[in-house]
């Protein structure tokens, strides 16, 4: 976690059961740590990580190489798309 991120401070609040609490209650005092710091890492690393799968685009190496051919070479605009442009 950056420290900008870490030095911040913003509230959540969440209920859950009584065993879920006791589990990550546990694991916070096995890795020796709150469990206010541990939620807030776990919490943020799996953010982080669904941002990540989410904004990353993964293409074969064909895939890759079409994309990259169309843009160094792009098509000849056809009258259809002249006339898109055109509009207002």
């Amino acid at each position: 976690m950056t420290t900008a991120i870490a030095n911040e401070s913003a509230r959540i609040n969440l209920r859950t059961s009584v065993e879920a609490k006791a589990m990550i209650e546990r694991a916070a005092s096995l890795m020796g740590t709150t469990v206010s710091s541990f939620m807030l890492q776990n919490a943020f690393e799996a953010a982080r990580r669904i941002v990540s799968e989410t904004d990353t685009l993964l293409l074969t190496q064909r895939d890759f190489e079409a994309f990259t051919a169309s843009i160094e070479n792009p098509p000849t605009p056809n009258a259809a798309l002249r006339e898109l442009m055109s509009r207002h």
